[in-house]
């Protein structure tokens, strides 16, 4: 019964425990489902099942009929053409970082939208090249492709003609990269493997990011000084390319490099304007479409291409090229690279989604996302597009001008296919160091997340390793390698968490019912001969040991060696008593014998395992305190501790091994005559200890109670029953008469009378 009165409440129950709690509140029959019961839910088909499952699969369906035209048409036609603009030239800098001809950028800004459009459940991303994915994918097509000297040879072995170019082949592998690990993605989405993305925390995608970023920038190096930098791929890759532009430094084109740097300068200086001032102005300055018009009407008004030997954009492909089917040789060669790219292209997808369905409150569904994001990478490659994902700058732009459906996405396709189509021309002169550039400058946001070390430094000391640690690894080796290696430290560092908890003592706060850690409040009153232990993470093998290290350091002795030494105190009073040495009077033992030497010689296995058993004293006639002194050279700690309490509401799991090992140190404490009680577990925690056969005459299941509280009274019950069995002259003479009475008969068990023997 809850009686409230006020702020405060009277709760009138009895003391449960488990076992107590079950009896009085008998539970329910529940039908566990089996793995056939989930397929036959799986395999039923109806009405209605069937159009959730095409209004999933197709969520336009959803959201179209209900477009706004009135309030969102405009809108979206404005964030449309200030995406695809965009888009444009984030496709032709991007595919730099592919090494593949700047024209097929566009390629991936135009397909991955299409796709998208019927099967996202996004409404505000911008689907289409990533400079993390754009550089993912460039590492292996350097990777797989031939070097000059043996790329004939090489390319003739392949399925395409022997006069393919280096480029072509490129394209290929591109191609084929793209298309497998969008079939990654649609397997994982088909299977339901959208949870995959838990396992990427927040800091690792930002420590990863950044990283990307870092390698992003040592790349393009090379088109802003238009150097001949050879790729690398394998681990220190990036310090290999800082060295091969550093040994051709002299060799800088100082009209790329002048040009670079302004256009960089100028961007980061209205990209900070537009972050600053973006309450005031009605949509962003689209800086990268001002200074790419810019740019390439200088190069061609003055010709830098032959004055100043600069590299420019050169011919761009007017309309598409017709698809291709993939290498299947490529396949084999790029599996590993492939599902990482399908990963990381979907985990960066994911997250900025994520943050505007939060923002605008509408759901997204991760399998769905994984199965448009699968259709779109292979639809893109076989056009020789390359992987997609989304960026984060482009993204932004279609959220902030005013996008509200993916109605801007299809706009901005729109101005992505004009400038296929018939204005591509017009960006050959543009030089590529101008793209490199702008590449540079969309990297702004991610280089920032340096800061992020200071933030997770003070918020969580393992989240920030987990960033400088990812950071460490995509860097030094290399984006896909750092990725796995990134994500296994990551579930390391849960071990270690799970390894080492912080385990407390609790004391009872302001003599109430709740129960907090002794060292966090003044007012704590901790239960007399009672220990409260809590343990804040699941027991299982790796951890028990440190468990029972903290259990010990907690209550301040360890149990197994109390139990030794008073086993083998119990063992030298049984010499005495049979070689006649104690004799017993009414005021006690007398010691008859002065020169009596105990043998200290080392005792055999059998005699160790003796002391590890419970203490038996049915042959004395006497019950020992064994808080008291002993005759001689007998020494057994004094303990004040009578109770045990083990908190374990957070602990979530219990494995075979740590189950005996727990088993082992509540036997411990018992057969020192230390009671112990476990509060807070569930009862499927409890059906699994009896499972496992872990009960037994000595780990009894009465010792569970409901809550911490129930478990101290308890034993305040208890102790107050004990001290009523006695009359007031026993529990004198339990108090100050420390002798035996053996006129009247033995006492009785229960009252623990302590022995002292008289010299």
């Amino acid at each position: 019964m809850i009686e409230p009165i006020g702020n405060q409440y009277i709760v009138a129950r009895p003391v449960y425990s488990a076992n107590a709690f079950g009896e009085e509140h008998k539970k329910k029959q529940r039908h566990r489902k089996t793995f056939l019961d989930h397929l036959k839910v799986c395999c039923s088909c109806s009405t209605q099942k069937a159009k959730k499952i095409a209004l999933s699969l197709f969520p336009i369906a959803s959201w179209l009929p209900a477009y706004r035209i009135k309030e969102w048409l405009l809108s979206d036609i404005v964030s449309g053409i200030s995406t695809g603009l965009v888009a444009v030239l984030q496709g032709l800098a991007f595919a730099l970082l592919v090494t593949v001809p700047p024209s097929y950028g566009l390629y991936a800004a135009f397909f991955p939208i299409l796709v998208y459009f019927f099967l996202g459940t996004s409404k505000h991303i911008s689907v289409g090249p990533f400079p993390v994915l754009s550089m993912m994918v460039g590492a292996v097509v350097v990777k797989v492709t031939p070097s000059d000297s043996t790329a004939a040879l090489e390319i003739s072995n392949s399925s395409m003609s022997n006069n393919s170019s280096t480029d072509e082949y490129k394209l290929m592998v591109a191609a084929t990269v793209t298309v497998l690990s969008g079939i990654i993605q649609l397997l994982m989405g088909v299977l339901r493997f959208g949870f995959v993305v838990i396992y990427l925390s927040e800091s690792l995608i930002s420590g990863f990011t950044t990283a990307a970023a870092v390698h992003v920038l040592v790349s393009q190096l090379k088109f802003m000084l238009q150097l001949k930098v050879p790729a690398h791929t394998d681990p220190f890759s990036i310090f290999k390319v800082l060295n091969s532009v550093f040994t051709q430094i002299e060799d800088t084109n100082i009209a790329d490099l002048v040009t670079s740097l302004i256009i960089l300068l100028i961007v980061f200086v209205v990209k900070e304007i537009n972050q600053r001032y973006k309450a005031k102005l009605p949509v962003p300055i689209p800086i990268e479409l001002i200074m790419t018009v810019i740019a390439t009407g200088v190069s061609y008004g003055f010709d830098f291409e032959n004055r100043f030997k600069v590299a420019v954009v050169g011919e761009m492909n007017r309309g598409f090229q017709p698809p291709i089917a993939p290498d299947m040789q490529i396949f084999q060669e790029t599996l590993g690279d492939s599902f990482g790219i399908a990963i990381v292209g979907f985990m960066v997808a994911f997250s900025v989604a994520s943050v505007y369905s939060l923002k605008y409150d509408y759901p997204i569904d991760g399998n769905q996302e994984l199965i448009a994001l699968g259709l779109s990478n292979i639809f893109t490659g076989s056009f020789k597009g390359f992987a997609a994902s989304t960026a984060l700058s482009r993204s932004g732009v279609q959220e902030s001008t005013g996008g509200k459906t993916q109605i801007a996405g299809i706009l901005s396709a729109i101005i992505v296919l004009i400038v296929i189509l018939a204005l591509g021309f017009l960006l050959e002169p543009l030089q590529k160091s101008v793209l490199a550039a702008l590449a540079l400058g969309n990297l702004k946001g991610m280089l920032m997340q340096f800061t992020e070390i200071r933030r997770l430094w003070r918020k969580d000391k393992y989240d920030c390793l987990i960033w400088i640690m990812t950071f460490i690894f995509a860097i030094v080796l290399g984006l896909g390698l750092g990725l796995a290696a990134s994500v296994a430290f990551q579930l390391l560092t849960i071990v270690f968490r799970t390894q080492f908890p912080k385990c407390s003592i609790l004391a009872n706060v302001g003599r109430s019912n709740i129960y907090k850690n002794k060292k966090d409040y003044s007012d704590m009153h901790e239960p007399e001969g009672v220990k409260i232990f809590r343990c804040p993470a699941p027991i299982y093998f790796a951890n028990i040991q440190f468990f029972k290290q903290k259990l010990i350091d907690a209550v301040g002795f360890n149990p197994l060696q109390i139990l030794h030494k008073r086993n083998r105190a119990l063992k030298k009073i049984r010499k005495l008593q049979k070689k006649g040495l104690l004799q017993v009077t009414p005021k006690g033992f007398i010691y008859t014998s002065d020169g009596f030497k105990d043998s200290n010689d080392e005792m055999d296995n059998n005699e160790i395992e003796e002391l590890d058993q419970p203490i038996n004293t049915t042959d004395l006639p006497f019950q020992i305190d064994w808080n008291t002194d002993f005759p001689l050279n007998i020494s057994v700690p004094k303990i004040s501790l009578h109770s045990l309490i083990l908190d374990f509401s957070a602990v979530s799991f219990l494995d075979i091994s740590s189950m005996r090992g727990l088993k082992t140190i509540l036997q411990e404490f018992i057969r020192i005559n230390v009671d112990v009680y476990i509060v807070g577990s569930d009862d499927d925690f409890i059906e699994k200890l009896a499972q496992c056969e872990f009960f037994d005459d000595e780990v009894k299941d009465s010792i569970f109670f409901l809550t911490i509280h129930d478990a101290v009274l308890h034993i305040w019950m208890k102790k107050d029953y004990n001290a009523s069995k006695f009359t007031p002259s026993q529990e004198k003479e339990m108090k100050f008469d420390f002798t035996i009475d053996t006129n009247g008969g033995l006492r009785n068990r229960e009252c623990q009378v302590p022995v002292e023997t008289k010299f």
